[in-house]
């Protein structure tokens, strides 16, 4: 019999990338006693860590924050909010220069000779922070996916349950608070980075009572080179798109025209050259981002000269703006005990309805990952060492323990929801029609697996992921057929026009029946 490996903690910090980290620095820096569990190894996982970003770094100069915030608000559908918007952008100027100044980390100098905070290469950047969690007393659990959430018996959360892939065994951990920074859900599209965001943290906190937000705005797909994973598109400002004749593909642009994009993927291939940008801007391109060229040097391509085949590659609520409702300013969810940063949260609060890119998200996850640990590490020391002793029940359900039995195995799942999400004429060019059909696939399919999924050990991992991807999918599609309108990137071919009565977000939950329902935050 396996025995399972059991730890008593303040804070559980589950996941291992930027928002993970800063989450579980913070919450140490409190007085916290913290425990981080990574699926993978902390500081190498997720899509960070794979490349390299841009951050919304803007200098505490009013104009340039005016600027700042202002050059969303109407992509987003006006639904961003303001006042969260000038506290991550303070947060993220504090954050950044802490980087430089005490975290070891090397920023490069433009022309003048002063540094450029503007951007972050995530193999760098992961691996400093690992170093710093460290260093800060955390004790981190790598290749230790979380399954699921622990409750107490007035239903806050009180911990979590995993397993240890390299020891192959189950473990648990009682804490006082967890914060999910789990990432979010690109739908195991391979998309570069994000294999490890399965969308879990949303699944483990919808089962312990939890709302979500934005889910509508989850429909971000990435220009890629055919064949290839790197995602990153702000470089492709500089492109032009044509057909495989040579023919100019007329509107099609990597902001504001990715659907003319998508829509001529579906008769043919789709060719670009960044040939728009001049000697100067290629330079300042490398210097910025190499890990993008890496792909071009390997195929032996240059890509200011040579025409490539492009693809679009989903990327989901990684890149969209959907997530983990935040109750708080200290990102708190509406489950006691509960706390949610990076990539499992909303993004809306922010960036509305719109993808931040990597910039924003990159801001967003440092800065609600110190508001979470610190908020999580006050809730845990508040209750103090009796909160050890509570009486522990298992949140999860779906793939852990069937309502019935037999049923599909994990690899069915994923072929199922794959099918109704990735293709772009479902959800990128999104029409009520299609979205109801797909619901009614993805809802079935969601019975099945309730019914009969089921694994153990590294199956329950599988098997967790699947179900994970099928929540997610279809709080996404009902969340987008609540909104009759097209705001953001929510956009529906058969509700073109942006609604003035829809201003407002919708929150959503539940898992055998999928609930929507509008509502606008306090002000």
């Amino acid at each position: 019999m396996t025995v399972t490996e059991d730890l008593t903690t303040d804070v559980l910090v589950a996941g291992g990338g930027p928002a993970a980290t800063w989450a579980a620095l913070h919450a140490a820096r409190a007085g916290a006693d913290v425990v981080l569990a990574d699926k993978g190894y902390c500081g190498t996982s997720g899509s960070t860590a794979a490349g390299g970003t841009g951050v919304w770094y803007v200098a505490p100069d009013p104009a340039a924050r005016e600027a700042a915030m202002a050059s969303r608000e109407a992509l987003g559908g006006h639904l961003a909010d303001r006042r969260w918007m000038a506290r991550v952008l303070d947060r993220t100027y504090t954050n950044m220069n802490e980087l430089a100044e005490s975290g070891g980390y090397r920023f490069p100098t433009g022309p003048d000779g002063r540094p450029l905070r503007n951007g972050l290469q995530g193999p760098e950047y992961m691996r400093r922070m690992r170093i710093r969690v460290r260093r800060a007393g955390v004790r981190i659990l790598d290749h230790s996916p979380v399954t699921e959430l622990l409750t107490a018996a007035d239903g806050t959360v009180a911990g979590a349950a995993g397993y240890r892939r390299q020891e192959g065994r189950p473990y648990r951990v009682r804490a006082g608070a967890v914060v999910l920074a789990t990432g979010g859900c690109a739908f195991l599209s391979k998309a570069l980075g994000t294999d490890t965001n399965t969308g879990d943290g949303a699944l483990y906190a919808a089962e312990a009572g939890a709302e979500l937000s934005g889910m509508e705005f989850s429909n971000a797909y990435g220009i890629a080179p055919e064949g290839t994973s790197v995602t990153k598109t702000a470089f492709y400002t500089f492109a032009t798109f044509s057909h495989e004749d040579g023919r100019v593909l007329e509107g099609a642009a990597s902001q504001g025209g990715r659907s003319v994009i998508a829509r001529a993927l579906l008769d043919g291939k789709v060719y670009c050259v960044l040939d728009r940008a001049d000697a100067d801007a290629q330079a300042a391109m490398r210097r910025a981002q190499p890990n993008f060229f890496l792909t071009f040097d390997r195929l032996g391509i240059d890509p200011f000269t040579d025409r490539f085949a492009v693809t679009l590659l989903a990327e989901g609520t990684v890149r969209g703006t959907g997530g983990i409702r935040i109750a708080g300013d200290d990102c708190r969810t509406t489950v006691p005990g509960l706390y949610a940063a990076g990539d499992a949260a909303t993004r809306e609060l922010i960036c509305g309805g719109f993808t931040g890119g990597g910039s924003h998200n990159a801001a967003w996850a440092m800065s609600s990952g110190t508001w979470a640990g610190r908020g999580a590490a006050r809730y845990a020391l508040a209750l103090g060492r009796g909160s050890a002793g509570r009486t522990l029940r298992t949140a999860g359900g779906a793939g852990l323990r069937p309502a019935g039995r037999g049923g599909p195995d994990h690899r069915e799942v994923v072929a199922a929801v794959q099918r109704e999400v990735l293709p772009y004429d479902k959800n990128y060019l999104r029409h009520g029609d299609g979205l109801a059909g797909a619901l009614t696939v993805l809802d079935d399919a969601w019975r099945q697996l309730r019914d009969g999924l089921h694994g153990t050990g590294r199956d329950a991992i599988r098997a967790r992921q699947a179900a994970a991807l099928a929540a997610n999918a279809r709080w996404m599609y009902r969340s987008a057929l609540a909104r009759t309108e097209s705001r953001g990137m929510a956009r529906r071919l058969d509700h073109p026009g942006q609604d003035p009565a829809q201003h407002h977000r919708i929150a959503t939950g539940g898992l055998d029946e999928v609930w929507t329902r509008p509502f606008r935050e306090p002000t």
